[in-house]
């Protein structure tokens, strides 16, 4: 996991100086000698946590940095004694699942891989002498993610941790907490469930929706079509599902999810906001969505509806440098973002992959009739043009099979048509009024025959 500098890895040395500063920083502090931490959190050099970085534990150490654990054991440690299960390097690397280990490390499942470390580790110290005895049967310890782990012994002195058998006893032994390493990963129940719920979800992803009843304009009533094949995509155009309809709206698309065999929607939205929001560098954007304006909750039911969508999300740096006037007019937030909003399931890869081939490509929008242009530049996908132009920051910052997130740099506006024609106005000529030709024939025969009063009578 990561690159490694003679065998160690360049996390695990962050790690180790962030400790040494800190054990530098309390070196003047008088020593418990209760063998415990400081109450303020601050932890020594001697510590159990800078004992991860032991070299038999470096892929625990390096899923703990991922998982933003560091203040959470810091504060554990600084309470009490804690026990921490070390499953060995090989259990993690390679006898682990490659699926189930990068369900973990996806950025959407960060409380995931937070429950499965806690589950390690039990906030009390306990030896190997104090493992139960044979005939008592079981005891069980509560861990910090708030379940329980049972220690057990055999009569042929084999000791375990639920189903790992425990291979090095007090391999690691601290004032503040001790180590045992164990043969396998500790995976709970909690997180087997959300991994199979993924798993399930994005088996049904990979099928398209069914099509959604045809409503008749003209009497506002459900058309008979021919059946409509499994796995059509809807009927309606997305465009004519975000417009308010009649009262007689379409049906939900039905999908293989659900109770009711439709797409839940609002559960993915919320999903990938909350992805947003771990993920960090763009809580301007999860703002505009849930606080700002509605649009979370329409989101919500267009994939409810068995739509897909890809959403361009500028970051904070980028949300920061938009204007007043740009957010005042009425409806501005929501026109902003229809122009970050795909109506397609595009991936960082399949966006490279269109720009290489194509060189520019057009996407649609929510924002009609506007599009969006994509181009590659240096390596990577650029979207819009000149100065308002924005860099694919953040690829696949959530991929649900429905929902796509991709991170930008910038926030995107549509290139306003400035070579209009101006039409010249009109202008009417006041031209004298002629009389009829008749009339003029007429005249000059009076005039010729009565001398001239003819002539002056037209006149």
């Amino acid at each position: 996991m990561g690159s490694s500098i003679y065998g160690v890895s360049s996390s695990h040395i962050s790690l180790f100086l962030f400790f040494s500063f800190l054990s530098l920083s309390t070196a003047a502090l008088p020593q418990n000698p209760s063998g415990k931490s400081s109450p303020s959190g601050q932890i020594n050099s001697n510590s159990v946590l800078v004992a991860l970085l032991d070299s038999h534990y470096t892929e625990l150490a390096e899923l703990v940095e991922k998982a933003l654990l560091l203040q959470t054991l810091e504060e554990a440690v600084g309470k009490h004694n804690i026990t921490i299960f070390a499953p060995r390097n090989e259990a993690v690397e390679r006898q682990l699942d490659p699926e189930f280990k990068r369900f973990l490390l996806e950025p959407g499942n960060l409380k995931s891989l937070q429950t499965l470390l806690m589950f390690h580790i039990i906030p009390k110290r306990v030896g190997s002498h104090q493992w139960p005895d044979p005939k008592t049967g079981p005891v069980k310890h509560n861990t910090l993610c708030n379940d329980h782990i049972r220690l057990t012994s055999q009569s042929t002195g084999k000791k375990t941790v639920d189903s790992a058998e425990l291979v090095r006893p007090d391999d690691v032994i601290r004032p503040d907490g001790v180590i045992h390493g164990i043969q396998q990963l500790l995976i709970p129940r909690s997180v087997i469930e959300d991994f199979n719920r993924r798993r399930n979800l994005r088996s049904i992803t990979a099928v398209l929706p069914e099509g959604a009843p045809e409503v008749d304009p003209r009497t506002h009533r459900l058309k008979k079509p021919a059946p409509v094949p499994v796995g059509a995509p809807p009927v309606l155009p997305i465009y004519e599902a975000m417009a308010p309809g009649p009262s007689l709206a379409p049906a939900p698309a039905p999908g293989p999810g659900g109770p009711r065999h439709h797409f839940d929607g609002e559960s993915q939205v919320k999903d990938f906001i909350q992805t947003l929001l771990h993920y960090g560098g763009y809580n301007e954007m999860a703002d505009i969505l849930v606080n700002l304006t509605s649009l979370a909750t329409e989101m919500g039911r267009l994939v409810s509806e068995g739509y897909v969508i890809t959403v361009l999300a500028p970051n904070d740096e980028a949300m920061a440098k938009l204007t007043t006037d740009q957010l005042s007019e009425p409806g501005a937030p929501e026109q902003i973002i229809y122009y970050h909003i795909i109506p397609e399931y595009q991936t960082e890869e399949s966006m490279y992959n269109a720009v290489r081939r194509f060189g520019k490509v057009k996407y649609d929008t929510l924002r009609l009739p506007h599009k969006v242009v994509a181009q590659e530049a240096d390596g990577s996908v650029k979207f819009g043009h000149g100065e308002g132009s924005a860099y694919l920051f953040d690829p696949d910052i959530y991929t649900d099979g429905r929902i796509s997130v991709q991170g930008i740099d910038g926030v995107l506006f549509p290139e306003e048509d400035t070579q209009t024609v101006k039409k010249p106005a009109a202008v009417k000529v006041a031209s004298k009024p002629r009389r009829g030709k008749l009339l003029e024939v007429g005249c000059w025969m009076l005039g010729s025959l009565g001398g001239g009063s003819g002539f002056r009578w037209c006149q």
